[in-house]
């Protein structure tokens, strides 16, 4: 799969917020302003995997379609990935 600047920088982002947390940690910060951080984090992260998920997604049923091979399994496949990562 071919990564694009978007989900790239997506994680540029997460990167960004966890150093910001990490931070945060170090100047001893209230710790509910440390968890609103890393839960908004974990937010980020989950959408990212969904839009990994979803792109390839796309990508390889298009694939398949043009072979003429089966899609149904390509979608469960990414249905337990989304699932395995929660």
């Amino acid at each position: 799969m071919d990564y694009d600047d978007k989900i790239k920088n997506r994680v540029k982002r997460i990167e960004g917020q966890l150093r910001g947390i990490l931070r945060m940690m170090e100047e001893n910060k209230d710790c509910k302003d440390v968890i609103t951080q890393l839960s908004a984090a974990r937010t980020a992260i989950d959408r990212t995997i969904g839009v990994v998920v979803s792109s390839n997604l796309v990508e390889c049923v298009r694939n398949a379609d043009e072979k003429g091979e089966n899609t149904e399994e390509l979608v469960k496949e990414a249905v337990n990935l989304l699932v395995k990562s929660r």
